[in-house]
């Protein structure tokens, strides 16, 4: 009892291992199972968890960039722009320390390696929200729960457009691209056969069988070093990638294209889940108003094909905003199949008020096609999320000879016409279920939805679309943006 009360109260327990042996195992089995890695400790990594390897089933590894001071946070040289050599240097150094080590490791288990990019400083300036976090519910980097009150205590920053905890002026073009900058971009390579040819000599690690991409990293990976990274990872059974959206439509086209490459990669059997969030804010594409940005994003037809194709031997699959549900169930071929999967979530344009609805329930009506092809299916969702709607349709496979739920829940009134229910009754009847009943559920929450954070929160999801302590960090930014957020 006192053991469990210390292992809850997030002190240090390290002096307590000596009380008994039983205490050792389990503040060792407590104390190893979650890592915060620092480049610091890279070098003595091996040595540090040799003895436990087998109680490690999450590694932060914490990539730390220099600090930056107000002369460039905001630079407007373009020589300055992009990471310097020394940061480039640092993150290739940790990779090779850190796939070195792993290479030692033989498979035990879930391994579970979270990848973070940043620099102190990104938190100092314009975006003095962000806030840099592990993955699990723990004191690894501090007390979360003050941080909230210490953004509020920091933000009076007339400079850099923060009065009184909220911002009152948008970030610069310049500003935003600093903590946005891409991850070996220019540098250290010569070019992407030479950055290729790097990762590929990097020693195999079979142990990591999970990746996390988070959204707070701002600093963009390209794709193809992603392709690569994966390729290194031969037990690699699930994958959370949330990348941030580009602010030029000219950008994105280039990103959808190394987007396509990546998801048509991953070709191995052992992928079990891939979940995917292209993460977004509202206002951060004002500031290139004079660059002629489309504030509509639509989804790549060809990456929706790829993350299809890449769909057909997973068990768990959901892919928010980086692809549309019209165009990934209408990339589907006759022979595919999908034995395996039992989780789909797509995220689809279609979904808001006044609508097209032929366009909609043609969509709905080619997801229940492609539902009969998943003979393991249990729940299907598709969902919109933006300031002022939200919107989600469901479909859940009937168990014990139950009807199968054919749902809906949103901030407007979605019809669901007599040719929709009978293509999803049909499905119902070939999961072998009696017959279906209709959920309605319309939230009146419209005025509360300043966010797509804010929106799956209230659609209440059956399963996690983005990291929940990330959800946190996304419907915190909109609070405390303030002003400029309404």
């Amino acid at each position: 009892m006192v053991l469990e009360v210390l292992l809850q109260d997030g002190c240090s327990l390290a002096g307590f291992a000596t009380v008994s042996r039983e205490w050792q195992t389990i503040i060792e089995r407590h104390n190893f199972s979650q890592i915060k890695l620092t480049l610091s400790r890279l070098a003595n990594f091996g040595l540090m968890v040799h003895r436990n390897r087998s109680r490690v089933r999450y590694i932060w590894l914490c990539m730390e960039l220099q600090e930056y001071n107000c002369t460039e946070c905001e630079p407007q040289d373009p020589e300055s722009w992009g990471l310097t050599n020394a940061d480039n240097a640092l993150i290739t150094t940790a990779f090779l320390d850190l796939f070195s080590a792993l290479s030692a490791w033989e498979p035990d288990g879930s391994l579970l390696l979270d990848i973070s990019v940043y620099s102190p400083s990104d938190s100092e300036h314009w975006f003095k929200y962000l806030t840099f976090e592990p993955d699990v519910a723990s004191d690894m980097c501090g007390r979360d729960q003050d941080a909230e009150q210490s953004m509020l205590v920091k933000a009076s920053d007339h400079h850099h457009g923060w009065i009184a905890g909220s911002r009152h002026s948008i970030p610069t073009s310049t500003a935003i691209d600093k903590v946005f900058e891409e991850i070996m971009g220019e540098g250290p390579f010569d070019n992407e056969e030479q950055e290729g040819q790097w990762w590929q000599q990097l020693p195999l690690v079979p142990a990591v069988t999970g990746v996390l991409l988070r959204q707070q990293n701002r600093r963009r990976w390209k794709p193809a070093a992603l392709a690569y990274m994966f390729a290194r990872l031969p037990g690699l059974q699930e994958i959370h990638y949330e990348p941030w959206r580009e602010w030029l439509n000219i950008q994105q086209k280039w990103t959808d294209q190394s987007l396509r490459f990546l998801f048509e990669s991953l070709t191995s059997d052992r992928l079990q889940k891939l979940v995917i969030f292209e993460n977004f804010n509202q206002t951060y594409p004002i500031s290139y108003v004079r660059l002629r940005y489309n504030p509509m994003r639509i989804p790549s037809s060809s990456v929706s094909r790829a993350v299809a194709s890449a769909s057909l031997t997973l068990k768990h699959l959901s892919a928010s905003f980086i692809v549309d549900a019209i165009d990934f169930f209408d990339a589907r071929e006759f022979s595919w199949k999908w034995p395996n999967l039992t989780w789909l979530t797509l995220t689809s344009r279609l979904l808001v008020p006044q609508e097209s609805p032929i366009e909609l329930d043609d969509m709905l009506r080619t997801a229940a096609a492609a539902a009969m092809k998943m003979p393991n299916l249990e729940t299907m969702e598709i969902w919109n999320g933006q300031r002022g709607l939200a919107m989600l349709f469901m479909y859940q496979r009937p168990k014990q000879g139950r009807p199968a739920v054919i749902s809906w829940r949103g901030t407007w009134e979605l019809t669901l016409r007599p040719p929709v229910i009978q293509a999803w009754d049909s499905v119902a009847l070939s999961h072998r279920g009696q017959g279906h009943v209709i959920g309605k559920e319309l939230l009146d929450v419209g005025a509360c939805v300043k966010s797509h954070g804010d929106a799956i929160r209230h659609l209440k999801l059956s399963r996690p679309v983005i990291r929940p302590i990330l959800l946190r960090q996304i419907q915190m930014e909109h609070i405390i943006r303030g002003v400029q957020s309404q």
